[in-house]
């Protein structure tokens, strides 16, 4: 049953993918609704349940908190490590051969794209393991996993583009991350991923993120277009996973 559901999230996830190629002439709007996306993922969905199911404290910090810092850090020391070998190799002046697009650097879109298709495989074992537990808890996942899989989709289309890569790399890292809750959902036939282990992941994961939505693309979005429109759409993004939080909890 947990394997029929992935295929839905399947679907779903390429259909956010799809949205977000066909609208890059509001490429401004992409963006703000992306990073409100992002950002309602991480402070309305993986963060709290990172919280519920990793909540012991080291040294009187949660450890899924601890875990989100790191992952912020983390992500902006990788780009930062990136940008400066990019540079050493010529990318830095704008003379990098098409591998530079403002500034940026294709494997960081590339890392953060993996990093979707790891959390979307962490949905799918989320909803083995759910299943497993009983069909109410399984439907509940169910219907969390396949609405914000849409906003996954479109969030990894959108990552991998914008630092660069070529259309044809993501669409690529798109069909992995519609397959990984496939995968994920089918692994729980033979294994149980730990609570605590799956909760730190989506604290740090979630630091990861949100460091991408606040400091890359969110001012992205605002660079070129500081509209009222574009900020509407972060503000949409947000609310939109709010509604779909709200709705996968309610009883």
């Amino acid at each position: 049953m947990a394997v029929i559901v992935a295929l839905g999230a399947f679907l779903m996830t390429l259909a956010g993918g799809w949205t977000a190629q066909r609208v890059t002439d509001r490429r401004h709007l992409v963006l703000g609704l992306a990073g409100g996306l992002m950002l309602g993922v991480v402070g309305l969905d993986l963060l709290p349940e990172a919280l519920h199911a990793a909540g012991r404290k080291v040294f009187g910090v949660p450890l899924a908190l601890l875990l989100f810092v790191a992952g912020f850090l983390v992500a902006h020391v990788v780009e930062r490590l990136l940008a400066v070998r990019q540079a050493a190799h010529g990318g830095g002046d704008g003379g990098g051969g098409g591998h530079d697009h403002g500034g940026r650097v294709p494997q960081v879109g590339l890392t953060a794209a993996s990093a979707m298709v790891g959390h979307s495989l962490a949905d799918g074992v989320a909803l083995g393991v759910a299943f497993q537990v009983g069909g109410g808890m399984g439907a509940t996942v169910a219907l969390a996993v396949i609405t914000h899989d849409f906003a996954d989709g479109f969030n990894t289309y959108t990552l991998a583009h914008l630092y660069g890569n070529a259309r044809r790399k993501a669409q690529m890292m798109l069909v992995a991350d519609a397959a990984a809750p496939v995968v994920g959902a089918a692994s729980t036939l033979l294994f149980t991923l730990p609570e605590e282990l799956l909760g730190a992941y989506l604290g740090f994961f979630g630091g990861a993120l949100l460091y991408l939505a606040a400091a890359e693309i969110l001012p992205e979005a605002h660079h070129e277009h500081p509209a009222l429109s574009t900020l509407m759409c972060t503000v949409g993004g947000v609310a939109g996973i709010w509604l779909l939080v709200g709705l996968a909890g309610a009883d």
